[in-house]
């Protein structure tokens, strides 16, 4: 029955409400070898998401079910978004930049150095209605050539960067994170939200007029042996956290840890979408899973969980 202990894994009586979904998860394709990055398009009733090792993105029609190849090769990429125009935007750890496709199908590169040193790997960007992309940058398609290619950092660190809409410039927008992985836009886009893999941690930093951060301070953190990676909100403020072995988590906006889907796979990303963007699509290992759910993702422009 729907909220059953066997799918989901109540911690907190605000969880109760996310529970009334679908019992079960759907198994949509499960032929990867490290699902990443899935990205709902409402326009087409469709989802791309990233199979990094095999060096593709692949599209899952809604309507027919079917899945085929949208790239190959694809500069192994990590997560997708899109940007106000509807242009994908991705960041490829292989080809260690972020890039946008633009109508025609052309890639335009939008960042690959900062301070005239290669980018580590990019991994997961959010970009803001007026243009303005953050992304993370931590080396984890360098450390082999299972994800990307083994290389060593030339810049030596792993942060947060932001690219500037009107000039393109690359910034340093946040330091001190160890692996920083998923990023977010608050609904409000008055903060950043990162989680740090390394560290276990969720941080949330202060969005200035300016594009700059500020704060960073720690908003949740994972239980013993938990590690994050892609962070998504739902439009109750809720955030929910791919958590790799532990399925995915569901935060307060207080930053309490209130319940747990649990899936078969480790979890590395999450995303919401579908008609009404109650259905929750889930890249996990070898799978693309998803949920149709009693919560609706947070909606931005006609975007879901962009």
């Amino acid at each position: 029955m729907p909220g059953s202990d066997s799918l989901y894994e109540t911690l907190d009586d605000r969880f109760r409400p996310c529970t009334n979904g679908d019992s079960r998860l759907e198994i949509l394709y499960d032929g990867c070898r490290w699902a990443e990055g899935p990205l709902y398009l409402p326009a087409w009733r469709q989802l791309i998401w990233s199979d990094i090792p095999n060096d593709r993105l692949l599209r899952w029609d809604e309507v027919t079910g079917t899945v085929g190849v949208f790239r190959t090769p694809a500069g192994n990429v990590n997560g997708n978004t899109v940007d106000g125009q509807g242009r994908l935007v991705s960041c490829e750890q292989g080809n260690r930049r972020v890039t946008r496709t633009e109508p025609d199908g052309t890639v335009t590169v939008l960042a690959e150095r900062y301070q005239g040193k290669r980018l580590n790997s990019p991994n997961d960007s959010a970009v803001r209605s007026d243009g303005t992309i953050w992304f993370s940058d931590p080396d984890f398609g360098i450390l082999s050539d299972y994800e990307g290619h083994r290389a060593e950092s030339e810049i030596g660190a792993c942060h947060v960067y932001r690219i500037d809409p009107a000039t393109g410039d690359v910034s340093l927008a946040a330091d001190g994170l160890d692996g920083p992985n998923g990023v977010i836009l608050s609904p409000d886009e008055q903060r950043l939200y990162v989680s740090d893999s390394r560290a276990a941690r969720i941080h949330e930093y202060d969005i200035h007029a300016d594009g700059t951060l500020s704060g960073g301070k720690v908003f949740a953190e994972a239980r013993e042996g938990v590690h994050f990676d892609n962070i998504r909100f739902d439009d109750e403020g809720r955030l929910w956290a791919a958590a790799l072995a532990d399925g995915i988590h569901c935060y307060d906006p207080d930053g309490t840890l209130i319940g747990r889907i649990r899936v078969p796979e480790p979890v590395a990303n999450v995303t919401f979408g579908g008609p009404k963007g109650n259905r929750m699509f889930i890249a996990a290992t070898t799978s693309l899973y998803s949920l149709v759910m009693s919560v609706t993702g947070c909606v931005r422009g006609l975007r879901w969980g962009a």
